[in-house]
């Protein structure tokens, strides 16, 4: 069988990956840029979000309304994200398009960063940063990742902090620009209807120019604490607590088989909705795996009102504990493995999907994988796989608590010990 994938890497480093969808009327293309929050130093949190928001303000041929212009004259369906570990720009656009679509995009990752709009994206990055103050969960999430991988890069928020924001020069953001952004640093990612060698083409005369930095990312997974954390936000009527633990990479041969246990536990129709949501004990509660290419973490949650929070502390231990030390039905894993396959065979139909899929690939794995290999990966999670999961992560003993919400509890006599309490 002939691989759906052409891969080709310029002479300055970079790399470009195609997925043919030859019976589809569309294709979409993005640039992964590998640099994220993890990449960043305390003085510059934020910089990779705050330089996300600066490639769509100008380059040497658009200005930011030209760019704006651009992208609704092809009809694109088109936006940025910054993650911990990377930046990624996509557009997708009908199959006739997707040259003008890769061109854009491309004079994009040129940005001048032009000093008048560099104060006001400035503004703007700050009303998001206030904006997610006030959401509670947003805070608790920001809480638990500072405290959990303290003094390590992804303690701090891909937003940055007001301070670090308020303080970056455009000076700082363009030697981070010229570092990061470089080809070498970079791939071009395209599915679709598309002939593999024209791209290739279009890619060398846009890219084929850029000059290469030698960029080599020096990433260190954390160490994760344990104990307990607690912060105190009397501005809010609910309290959320998290309990973390260690788990897999994305690389690991047992990270689907996470994925499925972190469902069975946490997920729709899970235990924790049958015992704990159907139960009246919470309104909200879930279990969720974030895998990096070097470690992961499985992380419990739910939220309610703040006497009420003990019980729910008791009932996730509880539903915890059973599945580490019983293990899971064969009708669970098929539920959840069937609900999977189904999301899979949806999002392999369209070029923007498949975009996303070969994005995560690129930046988890390093290579490209069809939707075959995805489910052959869904197909191997078995009872015994997720018991042998739980066996080398177990959910039941140590961890680390987070509490963020108007009450104080734990006091420094709960569990799992430890306490320490921030005030806001």
């Amino acid at each position: 069988m002939n691989s759906p994938y052409t891969q080709h890497t310029l002479p300055n480093g970079l790399r470009v990956v195609i997925e043919t969808m030859p019976d589809v009327r569309s294709a979409a293309a993005g640039f992964l840029v590998r640099t994220g929050a993890r990449d960043e130093t305390r003085d510059l949190a934020g910089v990779s979000h705050f330089l996300e928001h600066m490639m769509f303000k100008g380059t040497p041929n658009r200005t930011w309304r030209d760019i704006t212009i651009d992208f609704d004259r092809m009809g694109s369906t088109y936006n940025a994200f910054t993650s911990e570990d990377c930046t990624v720009y996509y557009g997708w656009v009908r199959q006739s398009d997707i040259e003008k679509q890769i061109a854009l995009l491309a004079d994009m990752m040129r940005s001048e960063i032009p000093e008048e709009e560099f104060g006001k994206e400035r503004k703007v990055i700050l009303e998001e940063i206030a904006m997610a103050k006030d959401s509670l969960e947003h805070l608790a999430f920001d809480f638990i990742q500072d405290k959990l991988f303290a003094g390590h890069p992804l303690a701090w928020p891909i937003l940055g902090y007001e301070d670090t924001v308020a303080d970056m020069s455009r000076d700082a953001l363009w030697q981070y620009f010229q570092r990061r952004y470089a080809p070498d640093n970079m791939i071009l990612i395209v599915a679709g209807n598309v002939d593999p060698n024209h791209i290739i083409d279009v890619a060398d005369k846009l890219c084929g120019g850029w000059a290469a930095s030698g960029t080599d990312s020096q990433r260190q997974p954390p160490t994760m604490k344990t104990g307990t954390d607690v912060f105190t936000l009397d501005r809010f009527n609910q309290q959320i607590i998290a309990l973390s633990f260690p788990s897999v990479s994305s690389r690991d041969e047992l990270c689907e088989t996470a994925g499925v246990a972190a469902s069975i536990l946490g997920g729709d129709n899970s235990r924790f909705f049958w015992n704990i949501v159907q139960e009246g004990i919470a309104p909200r509660v879930g279990a969720h795996c974030m895998d990096y290419t070097d470690f992961g973490v499985m992380i419990l949650y739910g939220s309610c009102q703040p006497e009420g929070i003990p019980a729910l502390y008791d009932a996730i231990k509880e539903q915890a504990d059973k599945i580490t030390r019983d293990g899971v039905k064969p009708e669970e894993v098929e539920r959840v493995k069937n609900k999977r396959r189904t999301g899979l065979a949806v999002e392999a139909e369209t070029p923007y999907h498949r975009l996303t899929q070969l994005m995560d690939d690129m930046e988890q794995y390093g290579e490209p994988r069809t939707v075959d290999q995805r489910l052959a990966e869904v197909d191997a999670v078995t009872v015994d796989s997720i018991a042998n999961y739980f066996e080398a992560y177990p959910i039941n003993i140590g961890g680390h608590l987070a509490s963020v919400g108007p009450s104080q509890w734990p006091n420094t006599e709960g569990e799992p010990g430890g306490n320490g309490v921030s005030t806001a």
